[in-house]
């Protein structure tokens, strides 16, 4: 397939990620940069990870291929106005990390199928252009969701861009994908958003915190440095699985605290040898 010119709407760790990736799989001819912040197109430009930079509509009319890697409260206002814009050849994909209601915005627009739902399930705590990371995605999975909806052709190019930068590939509807990503990213989200206001709460000391937290601590509790900006609109579109798995967890919790009020040391210990059983699945 012949390189293409890719537009990447939002320069930050997950789109500079995505540019590294086309350009050092021979994938894209030109990559276009746009973004809300100037500081981040001109960053972008001196790192290298995009060849120029211009506003939405110039972008759309000067490329093939258009990925959105912008929060997903923007995703929902652009979509539609972007779709209004292209033409029957380019493809636009979104890289985002709920899909219903975005789905859902565009489920009746004359150009939905030249849009492709899809989410890596990669990523880290930090933000901003030079937070890209090279080889991100490589042996990370990547879900395409409600691909029937889309044109033959426009997936095929999302799945060839997914392959080229060494993702494997899953299918779902975007229902069942906001269900699993609620259990398996946003509530370790959450959980690590809210160790760290507990121990900012209770430990007022910062070079304890500094000095003793090694290990688990730190891994524990190194996405509650992940963007706001980014994580409350998720929180809000993915409400409903987020209350329901944090349910569960609450629940989870309460079992850990009566074993110490009771002194049910023999149950805290069942519990654990449980929770190993997660061995099986990752390594």
């Amino acid at each position: 397939m012949e390189r293409k010119r890719i537009a990447i709407v939002g320069i930050g760790l997950i789109g500079g990620s995505m540019a590294l990736q086309l350009n050092a799989n021979g994938i894209a001819s030109n990559i276009i940069g746009v973004d809300a912040s100037p500081a981040h197109l001109q960053k972008a430009l001196a790192l290298g990870l995009i060849d120029e930079a211009m506003d939405l509509d110039k972008a759309i009319a000067n490329c093939d291929v258009i990925a959105l890697a912008i929060p997903v409260d923007k995703m929902i206002e652009i979509l539609p106005s972007i779709l209004d814009k292209v033409n029957d050849k380019q493809v636009v994909f979104d890289m985002g990390s709920t899909k219903h209601l975005l789905i859902e915005a565009v489920r009746n627009h004359p150009k939905r199928k030249r849009f492709v739902a899809s989410h890596p399930m990669w990523g880290t705590e930090y933000s901003g252009p030079e937070a890209a990371v090279k080889g991100a995605f490589e042996n990370k999975a990547v879900v395409i969701c409600n691909a029937s909806d889309s044109d033959e052709d426009a997936v095929a190019m999302v799945r060839f861009i997914y392959k080229k930068i060494g993702m494997h590939q899953i299918e779902m509807d975007a229902y069942a994908h906001d269900l699993h990503a609620a259990y398996i990213s946003h509530i370790s989200h959450i959980t690590s958003f809210a160790l760290a206001n507990t121990v900012l709460e209770k430990e007022k000391e910062d070079n304890a915190i500094f000095e003793l937290a090694s290990g688990g601590f730190e891994s524990t509790v190194r996405l509650a440095k992940s963007n706001p900006n980014m994580w409350v609109p998720i929180f809000r579109q993915n409400r409903d699985n987020v209350l329901d798995v944090l349910n569960e967890h609450i629940t989870q919790l309460k079992k850990f605290k009566a074993c110490l009020e009771k002194e049910n040391y023999d149950y805290l210990l069942e519990l654990i040898e449980n929770a190993n059983k997660i061995r099986r699945i990752i390594k």
